[in-house]
């Protein structure tokens, strides 16, 4: 069933899509006041679809709609893409294990996409990445459909290429598109249903 604008209430939903650099805890509070979602985000009432662990970097969508969250967040609907640094020279045979699934705590992950891909044009990370000297590091294109607690960082330790560096620039149709870290765009709810309702998995 496709979505139906409703032109009393199209313009009344924010969708807001930030860079959320690295550091940043993705709440709008903090006992210990470290940086969080507040310093870059001002609307009221948004709140993540989807969350980015403190040392991860990229695209969080922000929204004060549920029923958009929910469709957004279901299990399984929305590929969700990222780049990953990691340690050492990533083979084939290790990229083969991620895409088929390897075991965390008793349970496989879901095939997934990925690809070794030449280092993205995403800057210096602040504070810079720590690099061990005559180690080299690997770029990954990485997408999956399922989001359990620090995933990607444990795959790839479990093939034996630690990650150093992660950086998400896609939920489902959602993409960075240029926006530098810390930056915002906000998307109206006309063309925010629009794509989500035309994305194909």
């Amino acid at each position: 069933m496709h979505w139906v604008p409703d032109t009393q209430t199209d313009d009344l939903m924010s969708l807001i899509l930030l860079n959320k650099p690295f550091g940043v805890l993705c709440q709008f509070t903090d006992k210990d006041e470290r940086s969080t979602l507040a310093d870059y985000v001002s609307t009221p009432g948004v709140y993540p679809a989807g969350r980015l662990d403190r040392d991860s970097e990229g695209l969080l969508v922000l929204t004060d709609d549920g029923v958009f969250q929910a469709r957004l967040s279901q299990p399984g609907r929305c590929w969700k893409s990222y780049w990953v640094q990691v340690e050492g020279e990533m083979t084939q045979g290790a990229i083969e294990r991620l895409t088929t699934g390897v075991t965390i705590r008793q349970r496989r992950t879901r095939p997934c996409r990925v690809a070794a891909v030449p280092p993205p044009a995403v800057g210096e990370r602040e504070p810079p990445v720590r690099l061990r000297r005559h180690i080299p590091t690997s770029w990954l294109e990485l997408e999956l459909r399922e989001g359990r607690n620090r995933q990607i960082r444990k795959m790839t330790a479990a093939v034996g290429n630690p990650t150093l560096r992660l950086i998400r620039f896609g939920v489902g149709p959602f993409r960075l598109d240029g926006l530098a870290p810390g930056e915002t765009r906000e998307i109206s709810n006309r063309e925010a249903w629009r794509l989500l309702d035309r994305y194909r998995p």
